[in-house]
């Protein structure tokens, strides 16, 4: 037995830039497997921080919520360092691109697209708004899904920048992840965890 499923977590600091503007940003670092394999979901700001949460495990794969540069900065690096795919949904192509001239990643995230590792299904769900390809994962077994920017505690993602559209991320949010049960934990790209149910509850003031 390789052990149960479990999920590592730790937060990286760094910079999100974009339209001109550089800010100050702390990431979450989302790592699930069990014993001997993962998935890495983002790689912000730092490779070494990913692979202390990796602990020598076999990475399957790295999933990218969406292409803003403190979610996919290190990706390629990371994809050299650990021999794993970089998954990414092709409509953040355009903002791939601003951090990233010389390199693609390996393969395309399409809704409903299913990842299984440590025995567990992990189920994308393209969220688009906060970026166009912007893609939630959902892991029933662990009661739980990784939100990126698409969903925080508090309320959707931020709109104000380029490739982003609110009523778009809206749409997403109550289509895709208000279907889940309100007990699921919602893991964002950014601070604290909450639930469903909480942000479903929070909506009616949006």
């Amino acid at each position: 037995m390789s052990g149960e499923l479990r999920l590592d977590h730790a937060v990286a600091s760094g910079t999100f830039s974009l339209d001109g503007e550089t800010f100050d940003v702390d990431n979450n670092l989302w790592v699930l497997g069990d014993d001997d394999e993962c998935v890495v979901i983002d790689a912000p700001h730092s490779v070494d921080a990913i692979l202390d949460l990796v602990a020598g495990r076999t990475v399957k794969a790295i999933l990218l919520t969406h292409a803003h540069d403190d979610h996919c900065r290190v990706a390629p690096e990371l994809r050299e360092r650990v021999v794993a795919p970089i998954f990414l949904h092709p409509d953040d192509k355009p903002l791939w691109e601003l951090t990233h001239t010389d390199y693609l990643w390996d393969l395309d995230l399409p809704d409903g697209w299913e990842l299984e590792v440590a025995g567990t299904r992990v189920q994308t769900l393209h969220t688009p708004g906060h970026a166009p390809g912007g893609c939630c994962f959902h892991v029933e077994d662990l009661g739980a899904v990784f939100t990126g920017d698409t969903l925080f505690q508090g309320g959707p993602g931020a709109t104000g920048r380029s490739y982003s559209d609110r009523p778009q991320l809206e749409e997403s949010i109550r289509a895709k992840l208000f279907a889940l049960p309100d007990d699921t934990v919602v893991h964002t790209g950014h601070g604290d965890d909450t639930t469903i149910g909480a942000e479903r509850a929070a909506s009616a003031d949006w």
